[in-house]
């Protein structure tokens, strides 16, 4: 059974920094394709960023690109999101998936506000 538990969430100030995790268990992680996407209430899921089998290479949406950083971690089955010059529109609930626009777990709160 596939788990997935991120981490990290929390406040930050406009143009802060924060960092979050995402642990995975029964899964070979290796072999996938990991995402980070989000969502508001009563939106749609957003996909923020993905990383490749290997976790060599990472894409973003533009509107994360040049702030947002994902990476891996294989010998931990962890994907991280440092996430800096956090804006408002940053807030919401962020979640690692291994389908993009599935979501699998409980997620974490991101909330940027002065």
């Amino acid at each position: 059974q596939v788990q997935l538990v991120e981490s990290g969430g929390g406040s930050a100030q406009p143009g802060g920094s924060l960092r979050l995790s995402c642990v995975a268990s029964g899964l070979t992680f290796s072999r996938y394709f990991m995402y980070w996407v989000r969502k508001a209430p009563g939106k749609r899921i957003q996909w923020v960023s993905e990383i490749n089998v290997g976790g060599s290479t990472a894409d973003y949406a533009d509107s994360v690109k040049g702030r947002f950083t994902m990476s891996q971690d294989n010998t931990k089955n962890t994907v991280y999101l440092q996430m800096n010059n956090l804006k408002s529109k940053d807030t919401t609930v962020y979640y690692c998936t291994t389908e993009r626009y599935t979501i699998m777990s409980l997620g974490t709160q991101v909330t940027v506000s002065s």
